[in-house]
């Protein structure tokens, strides 16, 4: 579990020598940090100097926490989908039948391990998205979150990207696997979007 946990016993999880929690999860918490300062910058940016953009300020705050949490169980599912792959790669292989249970237990499992990290893709576009919208409305004193919540998404992005990456060799159906490398394809316009924001960011700080 990720949820419910200190962050000192989060970073001592990841720290250790298991398989999981591992670079994926950290991709899902890359997006929930994303998504949660997104939302700390619009519940600053309230009060009458913002009265003219309250609506779209309460929906910015809405979809913020519903995407942090979403992708703190995105970071709790990769880890339980990559301690499944783990589990393939260690059933017997000492007779030919028992190599070929193992060859496809594995590739349903690398199948499955593929999902959390495209989902959180998805989570990191969507928190990219929220801090484009953010940007131009909010309270200029956090205005440097609003560049961190990109940067976080970025890093998202990017990492999860490999998470997926890594497991197309030994997916069988052709089917998914071409669906998981569109999911690979599309990091980077959310790379380039999350690059924008920062710009924008430090151009405004720019003295």
């Amino acid at each position: 579990m990720i949820r419910g946990r200190t962050l000192d016993a989060f970073l001592t999880d990841l720290a250790a020598r298991r398989p999981a929690p591992g670079g994926g999860a950290t991709a899902a918490v890359h997006a929930a940090q994303a998504a949660a300062l997104v939302g700390m910058v619009a519940r600053y940016s309230d009060g009458a100097r913002f009265a003219e953009h309250a609506e779209e300020i309460a929906r910015i705050v809405a979809a913020s926490d519903r995407l942090w949490a979403e992708s703190l169980r995105l970071a709790e599912a990769d880890a339980a989908a990559f301690s499944a792959v783990t589990d393939a790669y260690a059933l017997p292989r000492a007779t030919d039948e028992e190599k070929a249970e193992r060859t496809l237990a594995m590739a349903a499992a690398l199948q499955e391990a593929c999902e959390p990290p495209v989902a959180v893709i998805a989570a990191a576009a969507e928190a990219v998205a929220l801090a484009e919208r953010v940007l131009p409305i909010g309270n200029r004193n956090v205005v440097t979150d609003v560049a961190a919540a990109a940067e976080a998404a970025r890093a998202a992005a990017t990492t999860a990207r490999v998470n997926v990456e890594i497991n197309l060799g030994g997916i069988r159906d052709p089917r998914a696997r071409e669906e998981f490398r569109e999911a690979a394809r599309a990091v980077d316009p959310v790379v380039e979007r999350a690059e924008k924001v920062t710009a924008a960011v430090r151009e405004a700080i720019a003295v």
